[in-house]
């Protein structure tokens, strides 16, 4: 905290002297912990499996070169004359920042059977065909969806006003770092598998995200395979642009991939037109994002009344980190609800500790969409 000296008085006594003394005092220390503010450049992936199986292509943000965090300043009185010191928010946490952007977003009103706001989503990630791609493949059936319903569990004490939707969100369609037999740096899970996840999370009373990774084919070619899932009125859909290199584009892993609003807007089309044609409840829709590039023409993209578009903080690393990126690539570029992502094992290999749900209920506006990896 930089301190600005507008001028010196001199107290006309003992005992207001002892008093300015204090008062300096504790306006120095508050300044000693004021955290510095970091930035998220756009980061490597992990290199797909030369093999063709699925394997993690999760981004590595830089390790955190700032000082500790702190927590926000308590309020105490403040002295005669003096104006009420504000409160210091972490990255992401600001009201007022957040107020600023444009949030809350007045979107369309939720329509009858809609999850969100209603709801919170909390999510296993991953594929059952690999330990590396997140918690879903992880661990044995059983052991994963008792884990999945502790955080279910905690995240509703930690706020009960909003009910916890329990979901799994399997990557059907897994980006490659082999062009494969269709040339497109992508591989689609065979149905069974597919089908095998959907009834995991029946068990639970859970819905079921299918996630796309898109390597070199376009989602206008590759979406319309997925009716036959997407008409049942618990499935929903995720896109991850880090994995969207274009027809002739580089190699999935070795650059951030990115799409346009006007890619968003033809998947969340395609739900709608789903919707109606199926009379089904609206849908979830959740896009990932950890860097600007990522999503291109954020204002562009278009909210539908039967579509619940969600935006996704993808990147991990340390919580000064996290809360950065949400800052930056969430709340700064408002589209309709938001999300945010941890990662049990990558947020906590420097040695930083897992946010718990109440460390992220301090973000503004509160995820409505939490996803474990």
């Amino acid at each position: 905290m930089t301190m600005r000296h507008t001028g010196f008085f001199l107290p006309r006594s003992l005992p207001q002297a002892l008093s300015w003394g204090l008062a300096l005092i504790f306006c120095l220390a508050l300044g000693a912990g004021e955290p510095a503010t970091g930035q998220n450049p756009p980061a490597a992936a992990e290199q797909a499996n030369p093999a063709g199986k699925p394997q993690a292509l999760s981004p590595e943000p830089p390790a955190a070169s700032g000082p500790p965090e702190t927590t926000t300043v308590p309020q105490e009185a403040p002295l005669p004359g003096k104006p009420k010191p504000k409160i210091k928010y972490l990255a992401g946490e600001d009201p007022e920042y957040a107020l600023k952007k444009g949030w809350p977003v007045h979107g369309p009103p939720p329509l009858p059977g809609a999850i969100l706001p209603q709801k919170r989503i909390v999510a296993y990630y991953g594929n059952p065909q690999s330990k590396r791609m997140g918690v879903l493949g992880e661990y044995p059936k059983e052991e994963m969806l008792q884990r999945l319903q502790r955080e279910v569990a905690n995240w509703e004490k930690a706020d009960p006003a909003h009910p916890v939707q329990p979901a799994l969100h399997l990557v059907t369609v897994v980006a490659q770092g082999e062009p494969g037999k269709a040339g497109k740096y992508r591989m689609v899970m065979p149905d069974h598998i597919v089908n095998m996840v959907y009834e995991w999370a029946r068990e639970v009373n859970g819905i079921f995200f299918i996630d796309i990774q898109t390597g070199h084919d376009d989602i206008r070619a590759i979406l319309p395979r997925f009716e036959w899932l997407l008409k049942n009125p618990d499935v929903h859909l995720g896109i991850d642009p880090e994995f969207n290199m274009g027809a002739g584009g580089n190699r999935p892993g070795t650059k951030i991939g990115t799409y346009d609003a006007a890619d968003i807007n033809y998947a969340s089309g395609f739900l709608q037109e789903l919707v109606d044609k199926y009379q089904l409840p609206p849908k979830v829709f959740v896009v990932h994002r950890f860097t600007r590039k990522m999503v291109t023409n954020s204002k562009n993209i278009a909210l539908r009344p039967a579509v619940q578009l969600v935006m996704n903080m993808d990147g991990w690393g340390a919580p000064w980190l996290k809360r950065d990126s949400y800052r930056d690539y969430i709340v700064a570029e408002p589209v309709q609800f938001t999300g945010f992502k941890l990662f049990y094992h990558n947020d906590t290999k420097k040695g930083d500790n897992l946010m718990t749900p109440e460390e992220v209920l301090r973000l503004n506006p509160k995820p409505l969409y939490i996803q474990y990896q």
